[in-house]
């Protein structure tokens, strides 16, 4: 061989090592950045897991986890999302402000990505995600609001849980456990979120769901309708006989969810998935168990409207953020997968969304809710979410203040409608 050829080829394989080593860098730098609120470890070392085996799936990608607290990331979601170095996927617990994020143009149509993987979920989970026929992300689980209940706490009272079917039951098994010195419900009021579940699962009981599409018509009064000013009369009703923990307005949600879970309180209105963080935020780790946790259907109102059977509840998931890589919308498709939704289910994490992934619930617990959820004809997502952002807040501020005792319900009503009509 010619020294001229030997140069020639060590010319080439100098230049192709070089185009293999900068074709290997230019992939490593793909990073898709997942921004989470979870905060059970059990659960996020899974989540870990997952994004490592999809890494290890897709060379050259790397998952970067981050996260916030849910308050926090409400309150900074906004800023974020306008930002130059924003997440590329984010959570999400659809509704209004899902909708305001569209408007806002800082979401990525992902329509065309999902089409294969779309049909293998709920429908009535995926259209959560859906805005004007466009798919901006996909849902990963639903949950149901009731009351989380400590049946010890209750026996000591003379309660059994499951008599507590009507709000008149709700108000009798508060002043008896009162009378035996137990406090009756724990409540995280500084984050009002929680205190507005009761005055809109309330109305929910009172007028179902043509009250609620009547106000968003702006028939009847609105959100001031008798309905919604019923809500917080009963709502109230209940708070007059003082059943939260001293203080309650000062706790954030997590502290009042360890507090129900060191068996403090005899009940906590609860979502799903609260199943699992009541132990993660007990003192001991372990919170109530399996054999002395009850779960109770938020309580009918009689002549309600509204169908026994009716679920308020969450239906969560993923968006991908506008200029997000393609790889974040395949990361989504892996996350919501078959195997890890069973596998999830499995742990009792969360009510999978992949169509018969719920058959791998692994508690009776969470099956139960699962059920329930199944044959709700009407599952209403948080109308702190559904309404959104700025009307949501109001809903929080004016619910929390009916449990302080500084707002009264026809306030509330009036508050809730006036946000609602400068916001449409």
């Amino acid at each position: 061989m010619t020294m001229l050829r030997r140069a020639v080829l060590a010319t080439a394989g100098l230049f192709t090592a070089g185009f293999a080593l900068s074709a290997g860098i230019a992939a490593a730098q793909t990073t898709v950045k997942w921004l989470h609120i979870e905060a059970n470890p059990a659960q996020v070392k899974i989540w870990e897991e997952v994004a490592r085996d999809f890494e290890a799936r897709t060379p050259g990608v790397k998952v970067e986890m981050q996260y916030l607290e849910n308050e926090a990331y409400k309150a900074k979601a906004p800023t974020l999302l306008q930002s130059r170095d924003r997440p590329h996927i984010i959570f999400s617990w659809a509704g209004g402000v899902l909708k305001s994020q569209v408007e806002a143009g800082v979401l990525e149509d992902i329509t065309a990505l999902v089409q294969d993987h779309k049909d293998k979920l709920s429908a009535s989970a995926v259209a959560a995600f859906t805005v004007n026929g466009k798919i901006y992300g996909l849902p990963h689980t639903v949950s149901q609001v009731g009351f989380m209940a400590n049946k010890d706490l209750l026996a000591k009272a003379g309660i059994d849980a499951g008599a507590i079917k009507t709000w008149d039951d709700l108000l009798d098994a508060t002043k008896k456990l009162k009378a035996a010195g137990i406090t009756p419900i724990a409540v995280g009021g500084a984050d009002k979120w929680p205190i507005h579940f009761y005055w809109t699962h309330l109305a929910g009981r009172i007028g179902g769901k043509p009250a609620f599409d009547a106000a968003l018509k702006g028939e009847s009064g609105g959100f001031e309708a008798e309905t919604f000013q019923k809500a917080g009369e009963l709502f109230k009703q209940l708070v007059d006989l003082q059943p939260f923990q001293n203080g309650f307005l000062g706790f954030k949600s997590q502290p009042a969810i360890g507090h129900f879970g060191d068996g403090k309180a005899a009940m906590i209105l609860a979502i799903s998935s609260f199943y699992h963080t009541q132990k993660v935020f007990a003192a001991d780790k372990v919170g109530i168990t399996d054999d002395k946790l009850a779960w109770i259907n938020f309580p009918t109102v009689p002549g309600g409207k509204g169908e026994p059977g009716d679920t308020l509840g969450g239906i969560n998931g993923w968006l991908v953020t506008k200029g997000a890589p393609k790889e974040a919308v395949a990361f989504i498709k892996h996350f919501i997968s078959e195997d890890v939704q069973k596998r999830l289910a499995g742990g009792n994490f969360l009510i999978p969304t992949y169509k018969g992934a719920e058959a791998g619930l692994g508690s009776a617990f969470m099956r139960n809710i699962a059920q329930n959820i199944a044959a709700s004809r009407y599952h209403q997502n948080f109308w702190d979410q559904d309404l959104g952002p700025s009307v949501g807040r109001v809903v929080n501020d004016a619910t929390a203040e009916l449990a302080g005792g500084t707002m009264n319900p026809k306030a509330v009503a009036k508050a809730i409608q006036d946000a609602f009509r400068q916001g449409n």
